[in-house]
């Protein structure tokens, strides 16, 4: 083993023992007895150092993208019909009563009471609790989920102070706190609303680069929203195949935008026709997992309600 290879012995002078500490700060790979064997071998291991920071380099970014570009699990299923949420927001409802999320189709069924007949009020869908009718009542339900650890809770409230809605302050700190805490809680989009943020200087100061790092976590957490926008800029850099990546991944999780996104890089020949039919069938399995019957039905004749 050379003097070089064995962090125990000076790669210098060749010194061996417990004084050799004085470590590479590029390469981490090799060690010296002094800073001065350190300064009279820079630039015999400079080429040698330059090599091992490249292949670290490389091996990081490698294992960054089997992250990032693995296909994340699906959504949960609606817990009444048992069929995978629909990704739109418009196609599902939180509810604060009880921290569940109903696909629209479960939503807009009739809610029926203990006799049997439909219910006359406003009522959940999954635990028949009355809904919240002021927006007091309804940010008093919210905190307290929010002290019960719901993730969709604390992400709410955080844009409810971002946009001072329901009697909120308008506070951006506080939407970041709440945020952030939603993301360690699991909730993915609330990395995406941060990235958002940065990108647009929406309460903090413009940082692309921070407002990638926040989108990247939020597509690894399986947000569509993040990772088409992580295609956009992709696209926006001239770099095609991995855009198609990411375009890909959020396509088959539903995400339309991105499916016509692609169709365009297709019209302008930037990807295959075989790229562009593997898209449309991802898109096509996708809707094929969400669709029922009710929830068609809801699509035609929705009904919108403020407290939720």
């Amino acid at each position: 083993m050379s003097a070089a290879a064995d962090l125990s012995v000076c790669a210098n002078c060749g010194k061996e023992g417990s004084g050799v500490n004085n470590i590479c700060n590029k390469c981490k790979q090799v060690k010296y007895c002094n800073a001065a064997c350190k300064k009279k071998h820079r630039n015999k291991h400079k080429k040698e150092c330059e090599e091992h920071v490249r292949l670290a380099a490389e091996s990081a970014a490698k294992l960054h993208d089997e992250k990032l570009f693995k296909q994340p699990p699906p959504k949960e299923d609606c817990p009444i019909c048992f069929i995978l949420l629909p990704t739109l927001n418009s196609g599902s409802k939180y509810y604060v009563c009880c921290g569940k999320t109903i696909c629209s189709g479960c939503c807009h069924a009739p809610v029926y009471d203990d006799r049997g007949n439909v219910a006359g009020v406003k009522k959940c869908s999954f635990c028949r609790t009355l809904l919240p009718t002021t927006d007091t009542e309804m940010i008093k339900r919210y905190k307290k989920r929010m002290n019960a650890g719901d993730p969709i809770a604390v992400y709410n409230l955080g844009n409810y102070y971002r946009d001072g809605l329901y009697g909120l302050s308008q506070d951006h700190t506080k939407a970041f706190e709440l945020w952030h805490r939603a993301a360690e809680l699991g909730h993915a989009m609330a990395y995406s609303n941060i990235g958002y943020a940065y990108s647009n200087g929406q309460g903090v100061e413009v940082d692309q680069k921070k407002a990638i790092q926040y989108y990247e976590l939020a597509a690894m957490g399986g947000n569509e929203v993040a990772r088409h926008n992580l295609g956009n800029s992709e696209t926006r850099a001239g770099n095609s195949d991995r855009a198609l990546r990411h375009y890909m991944i959020a396509t088959r999780s539903g995400h339309s935008i991105s499916l016509n996104n692609i169709k365009q890089m297709y019209t302008y020949g930037f990807v295959t026709k075989e790229d562009y039919t593997k898209a449309l069938q991802s898109y096509q399995e996708y809707l094929g997992e969400i669709k029922s019957a009710q929830r068609d039905k809801a699509a035609t004749a929705r009904e919108t309600y403020r407290y939720h």
